[in-house]
């Protein structure tokens, strides 16, 4: 099993997208059309455009294995993908798809609230997620001196604030869309 914090690519993915005709991209004559998954990794959350073995068949939120070892439905990763290159199907399955990661792997997104740190003098990394200022900063920092939190369930009782997982998954949709210049869940996308 490969170390969580020494991995560099996506072992699974989520498909966001099938398009078994492919897309068309611009007005090249001679393009060649394959079929396309978009998909989200359940790492990094990396967007990215898979090609599939041939006669697979697929459906929007199936877990796939794209590392190097396990393929048994995609053949290749064929490029990451920015959150506009989604197509529309895509973009509406995004939250709901982000959404079942960060429940299966909610352990993670916990020690966030747990062990989350300051990125400058004047600014922590738990203000990054939406609805969490000074006040409620400070609120958790005071709570997890006292007990770590267990679960997203106890942060919610301990912290009275409506849905922890909800402010995780606005924050990650928010990194995919560029919308900040910090990238606390996400690998951000470098253009070439």
């Amino acid at each position: 099993m490969t170390d969580e914090s020494t991995k560099r690519y996506e072992e699974y993915a989520y498909v966001l997208d099938y398009l078994p005709y492919g897309q068309l991209r611009g007005a090249q004559p001679f393009y060649k059309r394959e079929p396309i998954l978009q998909a989200i990794g359940e790492y990094y959350f990396t967007l990215l455009e898979l090609v599939p073995l041939p006669g697979m068949n697929f459906s929007i939120g199936e877990r796939v294995a794209i590392g190097k070892h396990e393929r048994i439905k995609i053949a290749h990763v064929k490029r990451r993908i920015t959150y506009e290159e989604l197509t529309q199907t895509a973009k509406e399955e995004l939250e709901n798809i982000v959404e079942i990661i960060v429940s299966k792997n909610e352990e993670r997104f916990v020690a966030f609230f747990n062990n989350a740190g300051p990125l400058t003098t004047r600014m922590h990394s738990l203000e990054l997620l939406p609805g969490v200022g000074k006040k409620l900063m400070w609120q958790i920092i005071e709570e997890r001196k006292k007990t770590p939190f267990s679960s997203f369930e106890d942060i919610q009782k301990r912290l009275h604030i409506l849905d922890p997982k909800k402010m995780i998954v606005k924050r990650i949709i928010m990194e995919l869309k560029n919308e900040d210049k910090y990238y606390i869940f996400t690998k951000p996308h470098i253009s070439k």
